[in-house]
């Protein structure tokens, strides 16, 4: 699977500039203009690596960082025009992984970014960890938790989570729910869904707003704040 970056930066170029490096190397990348916007697509997916730049609108590097060192441990390296050793440090007191001044060689950055990647990659992989406002959930463990307190589902209303969670956003009819849930062989009534749905919406407390009622076609999985 293709390694996720979110490229953090004001300046359109600049993200034009390394998002077309990066993906050069096979990376997918994702662009956000500000801290502000860069939590609400957070909100909704996860990354492996977040490049910030610190000078921004509306929301700083520095304050984003702050927010998302809150709840997550995905790499950050920061990029930025200041080279004052105190803002370096302030941006490592903050939980940034990495430092780059401007200006400087988008390869070196790449260079950085892959080596943050693999010390890291002995974690559980961050696209195994997703976030979506009160909703957590890992994959790697099986795992989910709203509002940081573990929650014991079944697997198969963990597996309906599950491909809720994959197709975000999306609006999924019974029927393919109960073939790609339950499978294309199980031969159960459409109402074995909504028994499962309402369970599920039990649950996860406050974040089952998250999966809406689709009058006449199904349920979607839709983060909205």
């Amino acid at each position: 699977m293709n390694k996720k970056i979110l490229l953090i930066d004001d300046e359109f170029r600049m993200r034009k500039l390394l998002a077309d490096y990066f993906k050069r190397e096979g990376f997918m990348i994702y662009e956000a203009e500000n801290g502000k916007r860069a939590l609400e697509l957070l909100s909704t997916m996860a990354v492996d690596l977040i490049v910030l730049d610190i000078m921004m609108p509306e929301m700083d590097g520095l304050e984003f960082c702050k927010l998302v060192r809150k709840d997550s441990n995905v790499p950050i390296i920061i990029v930025t025009a200041k080279s004052e050793e105190e803002d370096e440090l302030l941006g490592f007191g903050l939980g940034a992984d990495d430092y780059v001044t401007k200006p400087f060689s988008p390869k070196i950055l790449i260079a950085k970014a892959k080596a943050l990647l693999k010390r890291t990659s002995e974690l559980p992989d961050s696209s195994l960890l997703m976030t979506y406002g009160d909703l957590t959930i890992n994959e790697l463990s099986h795992s989910v938790f709203c509002e940081k307190e573990k929650l014991l589902l079944t697997p198969k209303e963990y597996d309906l989570l599950l491909f809720f969670v994959h197709n975000l956003g999306i609006v999924l009819s019974r029927d393919k729910l109960l073939d790609n849930v339950w499978g294309m062989d199980y031969f159960g009534d459409l109402r074995t869904v909504d028994t499962h749905v309402k369970r599920l919406r039990e649950k996860l407390k406050s974040a089952s707003r998250y999966i809406s009622t689709v009058r006449g076609s199904g349920y979607k999985f839709e983060v909205i704040e």
